[in-house]
């Protein structure tokens, strides 16, 4: 047990920063894409409303594995979409942003998802009455429905945060060097102590989660829209 300690102890951290990395970048791009698929979905233009149905659909129900595979192979080696500057660290990092890519492509759609059971919260008067003071709709929805709705899907875009956290393991399919890569690398030197090694990775994801779980709780609290 000293030597996997030993081993994988230094180690740990610089995972785990890729982790939180990943999950940073990852959110604020879903944020922004989410938010944009939630006004096509209730856009007043039904080719916007198909549009984004569509793409949360298709996306929604294919595996998060094939997307991060198609940022990689698709518009990498086969469309030549290079994400980071050219470099001696050009694989590590145009590897990370490609899992970025794909991260926020897949958990937008969740976001989108969530952000409409929000819009059912705000009262249909208030979107009428802009209306009909002459408001157009991207005011309506960006200075009336969305700040609304938002605060009353902050515990919920929460839980779609956590499981982005935990689908970050997924960016180990194209070599980038988080958390569960370090896993399958300590299980492959130290096989005989699989139990150990996935605790502490383990113990590693449930430190996160459980503190973005306790800072959107209170945020949830802290912001409800009081009716």
């Amino acid at each position: 047990m000293s030597e996997l300690w030993s081993d994988m102890g230094p180690q740990l951290w610089p995972a785990f920063w890729v982790t939180i990395q990943l999950t940073f970048w990852s959110a604020i791009g879903s944020l922004i894409l989410g938010v944009a698929l939630a006004a096509m979905r209730v856009s007043p233009v039904p080719v916007m409303r198909w549009f984004g149905a569509t793409y949360v659909n298709i996306v929604r129900n294919t595996p998060l594995t094939l997307i991060v595979l198609f940022c990689s192979i698709g518009l990498y080696q086969n469309l030549g979409l290079a994400l980071a500057p050219d470099n001696e660290n050009f694989i590590k990092n145009n590897n990370f942003w490609l899992a970025v890519t794909g991260f926020i492509l897949y958990t937008a759609t969740f976001v989108c998802e969530t952000l409409r059971s929000g819009f059912n919260t705000v009262p249909i008067g208030q979107a009428e009455a802009a209306r009909s003071l002459g408001l157009p709709f991207t005011q309506v929805f960006g200075i009336i429905v969305l700040p609304q709705a938002m605060r009353a899907v902050i515990g919920p875009l929460g839980s779609v945060l956590i499981a982005l956290t935990k689908n970050t393991t997924i960016a180990s399919v194209i070599g980038v060097s988080e958390a569960s890569l370090l896993m399958k690398e300590e299980i492959e030197t130290y096989s005989d102590q699989i139990v150990a090694i996935f605790i502490i990775i383990a113990v590693g994801f449930m430190i996160i989660t459980l503190l973005e779980g306790a800072v959107f709780g209170y945020l949830a609290k802290r912001l409800a829209v009081k009716r």
